[in-house]
């Protein structure tokens, strides 16, 4: 299930955004949890699954057209079960009909495969 971030999960997102090899250095991941706290046009969204937050997405509101997916992390121990992929179909389920969503070049490749229906 797709759920909203709000501080109270900062140590988890910043956990799983530390998985993207953009996101290593933690000044440069506390920057990027900043934004989405305070940035009205940056979303991030968690994935939980009974009790257990598994992956993060976030997206980035550009000229009220586009909802560009920039972040997309799965907690290692449950990749390749299909979370980043339920992720990028709930959050385009989200947004379609108000934004064109699309990937920035950090996750192309990946929305790709989730667009071609393989993972």
């Amino acid at each position: 299930m797709l759920i909203r971030y709000k501080k109270s999960l900062e140590k988890i997102a910043m956990g799983l955004l530390s998985f993207m090899p953009e996101e290593k250095d933690v000044k440069k991941l506390q920057q990027t949890i900043k934004e989405y706290e305070t940035n009205p046009d940056w979303n991030l969204f968690l994935w939980k699954e009974e009790d257990d937050v598994l992956g993060a997405i976030g997206i980035k509101l550009e000229e009220d057209i586009n909802a560009v997916i920039q972040h997309v992390s799965v907690n290692p121990s449950h990749r390749n079960q299909g979370i980043g992929k339920k992720m990028v179909n709930e959050v385009t389920k989200l947004y379609e009909g108000k934004y064109a969503v699309c990937a920035a070049d950090e996750v192309q490749q990946f929305y790709t495969k989730c667009d071609e229906g393989t993972e």
